[in-house]
């Protein structure tokens, strides 16, 4: 490909490019860690300098979006285009108004709007949006784009329609699926409506789902118990995608899975048993609702970790043997490590822990309540090999997505999620482009429990995934 880019891309790159630059819709399915950021930025200049775009509106999860104005577009974005960039925030002042209206002064300028995702819920991000599209010529890309899975929800409707008002549109996801196939609809349907060539999300689903009648307290309801035609859906796929794993196309260190059986102290065996018997209740009950089902289910994997959160609040605290096995195998590893929890009562406990055996300065925290600068020197400590920072320890909620910590590489689940994407996401903060060694993986797990349950799960899951896209079924986890 003859183009001066910035930064040198990997063969794996110029493919993407050369598949996809002037197609009015794409999709770059790229594991994370294999320069999809780089590969959409080039995009972006490439239409830029054919005279085919002004503008770029790319839309990102609140955790990774101000990742693209700081470093991603700085970094790839070839010289000789002086952008006109702005971060939408939602606070407003003089000065970000003056910001907002440059995007609309006359001129050879490329104009590029990054928005979180989350903006796209209200009146005000959605009318800027809006005009901002109406009067450039604009590619619209979205990272992560499983963010608008739910064809229901507010914004992924909104995001569908102001879509068509771009004259390029992009997707971009290293986990198209991640919870079923259905999962492609509306990223598929934001690209172009007549992709997967379905008039519906329901004559979708009904092509490659199997549904079944089910009675739920005198209702009859129709719940999804499988998958067909998934090589089908795959060929369809392939048409407007481009799919790369890190193992094809960069010199990776392999990744290494283990796990550690925690067993349940009799104080734990005991307050699982009231809450499993509580929650079957619940389910043979007619008024059995979703929510309440997801909550009993919550307290049983609460429990495994060795605390239960009350109705009013409060947290009770159940002895355990979680802990000692966190710091056991934290003895018997070298280097930098991540700790992933589920819970943010576990998330100060670990660390609270840690400080105690290892100091003070041994380790940084990042979850929710840590603020936004707070979370980039917590990022950049963690990273310094002179830091004495040796552990970091957060949920995948909030850590998961858009930093790198490839300081470590050893990674433990202190707890898992049901969620695919954050799974994934979380793993690959460590494992990505910068990794020099292979990573291993530790799950802590209480055998018989909820975490075996979930772990099923989350297989299950990556092997729809991997039909679906064309690849082999991985043994993970």
């Amino acid at each position: 490909m003859n183009y001066k880019f910035k930064t040198k891309p990997y063969a794996h790159q110029i493919t993407a490019l050369e598949k996809s630059w002037d197609k009015d819709e794409y999709a770059y399915f790229m594991e994370m860690g294999t320069g999809k950021s780089k590969v959409l930025v080039d995009n972006i200049a490439m239409l830029y300098d054919k005279g085919k775009i002004n503008g770029a509106l790319i839309i990102a999860p609140k955790g990774v979006y101000r990742n693209w104005f700081s470093s991603e577009i700085p970094t790839h974005l070839v010289s000789h285009i002086q952008p006109t960039m702005v971060l939408w925030t939602a606070s407003t002042s003089k000065a970000k108004d003056k910001e907002y209206q440059s995007l609309f002064e006359t001129g050879h300028d490329l104009h590029i709007l990054v928005m979180n995702v989350e903006a796209f819920s209200t009146k005000k991000g959605l009318e800027f949006a809006g005009k901002f599209l109406r009067t450039h010529r604009t590619l619209m890309a979205i990272d992560e784009s499983t963010t608008i899975k739910t064809p229901t929800a507010k914004r992924t409707k909104s995001i569908l329609l102001l879509g068509k008002q771009a004259n390029y549109r992009r997707i971009l996801t290293g986990s198209p699926v991640t919870k079923s196939p259905l999962d492609l609809y509306t990223q598929c349907a934001f690209l172009s409506e007549h992709l997967l060539g379905f008039a519906s999300y329901y004559t979708f689903r009904n092509r490659y789902a199997t549904m079944l009648d089910r009675n739920f307290g005198g209702r009859r309801v129709q719940i999804i118990g499988g998958y067909k035609r998934l090589d089908e859906l795959s060929d369809i796929l392939k048409a407007f995608s481009y799919r790369v794993l890190k193992e094809d196309c960069l010199d990776l260190p392999e990744k290494v899975y283990i796990q550690r059986e925690v067993e349940l102290t009799e104080e734990q065996k005991q307050a699982y048993s009231t809450m499993k018997s509580a929650a079957l209740a619940l389910l043979k009950g007619k008024m059995a609702t979703a929510p309440h089902v997801l909550t009993q289910m919550m307290r049983l994997h609460q429990i495994t970790c060795g605390h239960l959160k009350n109705d009013d609040g409060t947290v009770t605290e159940i002895k355990n043997n979680r802990l000692d096995e966190l710091l056991n195998v934290l003895d018997e590893v070298d280097g930098k490590v991540i700790i992933w929890a589920n819970y943010i009562y576990d998330i100060e406990h670990i660390v609270s822990v840690i400080k105690k055996k290892h100091g003070l300065e041994s380790v940084v925290q990042y979850y929710g309540a840590i603020s936004s600068d707070e979370r980039q020197k917590t990022i950049d400590r963690f990273q310094d090999p002179d830091s004495d920072a040796r552990f970091f320890v957060g949920n995948p909620q909030t850590g998961g997505y858009g930093i790198t910590l490839t300081a470590a590489n050893t990674v433990i689940y202190y707890s898992n999620g049901y969620d695919l994407e954050k799974r994934l996401q979380s793993e690959d903060r460590a494992h990505r482009i910068g990794q020099k060694k292979s990573v291993t993986y530790v799950d802590l797990v209480a055998p018989k429990t909820i975490d075996e349950k979930i772990r099923k799960a989350l297989r299950a899951k990556i092997n729809i995934a991997s039909e679906i896209l064309g690849e082999e079924l991985k043994d993970w986890i």
